[in-house]
Order: structure tokens, then sequence, then C-alpha cells
């Protein structure tokens, strides 16, 4: 009795259907690697009690694709002969008449040779992997552009796929600012043969005829720049060479363009085309000399400007020492004992003295006012004290009011309160010497006191003495 066991069994216990009769303790491996393979169109039923092991009912499959339906030329078609066998490896299992490589070989011809597929398209899959190798190519061919690309001037050819040239620029790294220069501009579509122009820009400080300021150019050399910046260069003065190129870090550039300038000198007029930085240049340039101190109209450290009339200035001059007063103040205290609107000097008042440098200039002839350049005190003054009385005036001396005192005073002093007599001893209005004015209550000098206060003592004195102390001009006081 052959014990033959299904694997099928063996690997799956949980499976209803019993072994056929007959079947014994024989194995038949029928795994994934070695089971049958059908033919294309035909299936095994599921295994039936009653059939041989190892046979399956075959069925026919009825299924057939849209674009498998038989017509008259499929119909007519011959039939394709089988393709060759290709060698392959063989494993553990496959050799031998009824080993599982020559069941997968019978398999293998069978499909082949009654594939409708292959029937129908036996060349589809090469035919469309060829389309499709051709459709991407063209693709690609058209895609790729071949440009002509010149940055500061230097040119090379490159090929892309860029759309337009911003997106160019970004692929070669190229990136452009405010003062760039790119042709055409980066949004401008690219077509095969296309030339893009990249040209930097460069900051230029740049000092024209005294004024600064800060420009940008893409030029590459200063002459380049200087006409592109349209600067006249024609007799200007460069600091640099014209034919220094310019770096993308710039440069610093002086510029003095050429200009026309009348100098007047000496009683004659010159016209002269310079480039000179200053005033003092441009004079020198014109063959007059600047001596001791001469100078011109205008700074001669100022930029000369064109079109612009200059005269020299022939300076002579001296210095002149002269010394001046300065005034005293003078300062006013109050005093009970002095009758009111009596003020008497304290202490006389001393005027400075101030040493003063003047300059003394002829121009061109013309003599100058003096300048005052230095001034020097030598002396401070000296304050002047004033007292002033505050004491109720008496309103009159008896025995003397009635007499004409007026007479007096014009005879005595000519009616001049402050009047001083030759010798300096006497002084005032009836020209009282200091001891006679003390000794009648007054204070100080008898001609600095009011004429009221003056009339006052000449009546005490009248009092005590009568008309003794005026015995030439006494008599009058009778009139």
């Amino acid at each position: 009795m052959s014990n033959v066991h299904h694997l099928r069994d063996a690997q799956y216990p949980q499976h209803p259907e019993p072994l056929p009769p007959g079947a014994g303790d024989t194995y038949v491996d029928v795994g994934v690697h070695n089971a049958e393979t059908l033919a294309y169109g035909v299936y095994a039923a599921p295994w039936e009690q009653g059939t041989p092991v190892g046979t399956a009912a075959l069925y026919e499959d009825t299924y057939r694709p849209a674009y498998e339906s038989p017509g008259p030329r499929a119909s007519q078609e011959p039939p394709q002969p089988p393709e060759p066998v290709l060698p392959r490896q063989a494993y553990a299992g496959d050799t031998g008449p009824g080993g599982r490589a020559a069941r997968r070989r019978g398999t293998r011809r069978s499909e082949r040779s009654d594939s409708p597929l292959r029937r129908l398209f036996p060349l589809l899959p090469q035919a469309l992997v060829v389309a499709f190798l051709a459709g991407g190519t063209t693709a690609f061919v058209a895609k790729d552009k071949a440009i002509e690309l010149t940055v500061d001037g230097k040119p090379r050819t490159l090929h892309t796929f860029a759309d337009d040239v911003g997106e160019l620029l970004a692929e070669e790294g190229l990136r452009v600012g405010a003062h760039d220069v790119v042709a055409p501009a980066p949004g401008t579509a690219l077509d095969n043969g296309d030339e893009i122009a990249v040209r930097y820009g460069r900051p230029v400080r740049l000092m024209l005829d005294g004024r600064p300021r800060e420009v940008w150019t893409t030029a590459h050399t200063v002459e380049e720049a200087l006409r592109q910046l349209g600067v006249r260069a024609e007799g200007a003065y460069l600091s640099v060479s014209r034919s220094r190129p310019i770096g993308r870090g710039g440069l610093a550039l002086d510029v003095r363009t050429e200009r026309a300038l009348t100098i007047m000198a000496d009683g004659r007029a010159r016209t002269v085309r310079t480039n000179a930085a200053t005033v003092r240049e441009a004079v020198e340039e014109a063959g007059i000399i600047l001596r001791g101190q001469d100078t011109t109209s205008v700074a001669p450290g100022s930029f000369p400007r064109d079109g612009q009339t200059i005269t020299v200035l022939r300076i002579t001059g001296s210095r002149e020492v002269r010394e001046e007063a300065i005034p005293f103040l003078v300062r006013r205290t109050e005093d009970p004992t002095l009758f009111r609107g009596t003020e008497v000097v304290e202490r006389a008042g001393q005027p400075g003295l101030l040493r003063v440098t003047y300059t003394l200039r002829t121009v061109n002839g013309v003599r100058q006012k003096p300048r005052r350049v230095r001034t020097e005190i030598v002396r401070e003054p000296r304050a002047q004290v004033v007292k002033v009385g505050t004491k109720p005036r008496p309103a009159s001396v008896r025995g003397a009011d009635h007499l004409d005192w007026q007479a007096l005073a014009v005879c005595e002093s000519g009616g001049r309160p402050d009047a001083v007599d030759p010798s300096g001893n006497y002084g005032g209005l009836y020209q009282f010497d200091t001891h006679t004015w003390h000794s009648l209550g007054g204070t100080g000098r008898p001609q600095d006191a009011p004429a009221s206060e003056q009339t006052f003592r000449a009546k005490k004195l009248y009092i005590r003495r009568g008309t003794a102390p005026w015995p030439h001009c006494g008599p009058r006081l009778q009139n």
C-alpha cells in the first residue's frame, strides 16, 4: 500500500476534503516553487474526489478582453512558432523527467504558443519602450538651449534648461542688484542662441571740481566711467590714470575740469584757463606773485569757479599803539549831615589806562580805516565817591535876607557856583576859603556845594563879620 500524503494536507490540516483513495504514504510536492503552470486561457478546477493524484481537470477560459475579440484577420492569422527556451540556473529538485523544471518548461511553451495576446501583439513591449525613449529624448533636446553669457565683458557659452533670464542667473549663482545692468531684463524668455550680458555696478567716490559725490557706474575703466557720467575730461586733472581699471570694490576719483578765470593785478587783466585746485594756485599759474600781506578778493584757499573774476590786493601796512583813558564810575551815598540838594565828593575818581594796538593798511594805494587788533589794560579805573545831603535846608538867616546876594555873587565869581580863583585858595559864588567854609558848617570844598547852600553860608558869615570878608564887592549888598 503506497503511503501518499498530499502536502496540502500537511500545510493546511484544516482542509475539509479527504485524500483520494489509494493515496498511500507517497508525498507529492506542490509547493509554490514547483506548482504546475497552465497555459493562457486554461485553468484547473478544484481537486475532486476520484481524480488521479497529480491530475487536475482542465477547463477552457471563455474570458476575452475587448482588444482580443476574434476577427477575420485574427482567425486567419497562422499560429506563431514557439520561442526558444533560454537556459536558467537549476535548483535542487528541478532535475529529472518528472521534476519541476520539466513541468515549468512545458507549461511555458504552452503559454507562449497559445497566448492570443502574444499572437496579436508580439512586439508590443518593445514598441512601447522605443516610443517612450524617443519621445523623452525629443522633449529633452527641445528644452536644452545654448546661451552665450557675458559677465563684465567675459563671454562664455553654456547649455541650460532655464525658461527665462532670471532663472538662468539663479542657476549660475549670479546675484544682481539695483545698480547692476542685465540685458535683456531678468524676466525675458530664453531661446536657443540668445546672448545675455551682465555688467556689475561699481561705486565711485567722485570729487568733481571741489564738490564730493557718490555715484555708481558699470564702466570698467576710469575713462569709460567719465564718458558714462558725462564729465568733460579734456584738459582736466585726474587723480588716477584714465586707463586704470575699476574693480568691483570701486575707487576714489578726484577730477578738476578746465575753467576760464579773469585775474586783475597791478592794473592789468589776465584771462587764463586752468584746472587748479585753489585760487592761489590759479594766480601763480598766471605768473602773479603774492608777497608779504598780499591777498586776493576771494579766499586764496577756495576753489576757483568757471568765469570767476579774481582781484589781487597789494597790501602794505604797519602797527600803531595808542593809550586811551578808561572812564571811572561814580558812587553816591546819602549823608544826613548835609542839607538836601548838597553833594560832596568824598573821594575823587581816577580814570584807567588802556593800551590799544591798531593796524594801518594801504590796499592798492588806498589808506584803510585803522583796525583794532589788540587791547591791554595798563591801569584799572578808580570809582569816585559822592555824599548826597538829606538834611532839611533852613528857611533863612535873620538880619541878612534883605541884602542883594546876587549882586555880591556876580561881583565875586561872575555868578558861577563852581568858580575858583587863580591861586586855587578861594572858590564858589562868594569865594570862600576852605577854613572859613568849614567854620560855617560846610563840608568838602565850597565850589562843590549847591548855590543855595553857598548863599546860606555867606549870610551866616555876614552876621558874624559884616562885609569885611568881601572888601571890594561888599558894598554891593546894600544896593
